[in-house]
């Protein structure tokens, strides 16, 4: 979509041309390559014209006229993975002059890939994962969008309820540590684990099944509101 404003910034059509685009950010929780730690994923898309031509760029394009904000996340989701995830979020509008050799600015959404999603992930082409936190020399001002996301993650993983959106809608205690782990990037205490988390959880009454040792019991996220910030000590 393209806006065209006046030198005065009241919108008629003269001067510049502003065109607005919606990029996603797609996070899942892989294993790290070397670590094999779980770490957090993102994809991204190889550009195939200029600007930037070869450099990899977040998936997104040019907001249409047809299409909302979110829809338009939407469609940008399913055609890098496939997939239509529960959580979909607007992220930040980045509008830096200078980001793109034309006057862009983009509306970013942010999403978070469930395991059992994420087994379904088909091959598209252009398209490859990256360790979040290891990616560099983006096209546009994208480097500065994934520093922005994964720092927007780490903090409202301590105040919110944006974890599960890593869970399937039953799970265990070690599971949803894991998720905390991998986003906040250090090893959690389990123990202070447990007393912060318990209160925030219903219990289902079952345990995961086919483990032959004790099974441990399977929670729900309690979606009672809490405004009780996390936080964590480190395993010692």
């Amino acid at each position: 979509m393209t806006l065209e404003i006046d030198r005065s910034g009241h919108g008629s059509a003269t001067d510049q041309r502003v065109d607005l685009a919606v990029s996603t950010v797609i996070f899942a929780l892989r294993p790290h390559p070397v670590t094999g730690e779980p770490t957090v994923w993102l994809p991204l898309v190889r550009r195939i014209r200029e600007p930037f031509e070869g450099r990899w760029a977040l998936p997104g394009g040019p907001l249409q006229p047809h299409e909302d904000l979110a829809s338009s996340a939407q469609h940008t989701l399913e055609r890098t993975t496939g997939l239509t995830p529960n959580h979909l979020e607007q992220l930040y509008a980045f509008g830096r002059v200078d980001r793109s050799p034309d006057r862009v600015v983009s509306i970013v959404y942010w999403a978070l890939v469930r395991a059992e999603e994420d087994a379904q992930v088909l091959p598209v082409p252009n398209v490859e994962w990256f360790v979040a936190d290891e990616v560099s020399g983006l096209a546009f001002d994208h480097d500065d969008i994934v520093e922005y996301a994964l720092t927007r993650l780490r903090a409202k993983i301590t105040y919110s309820p944006i974890a599960y959106g890593f869970l399937p809608e039953e799970f265990t205690l070690a599971q949803l540590r894991e998720v905390y782990e991998a986003v906040l990037g250090r090893q959690l205490d389990p123990a202070n684990f447990r007393r912060q988390m318990i209160g925030r959880l219903q219990a289902t009454g079952r345990c995961l099944e086919g483990l032959s040792h004790r099974p441990p019991a399977l929670y729900r996220h309690d979606p009672t509101p809490s405004r009780t910030t996390l936080t964590f000590e480190e395993t010692r």
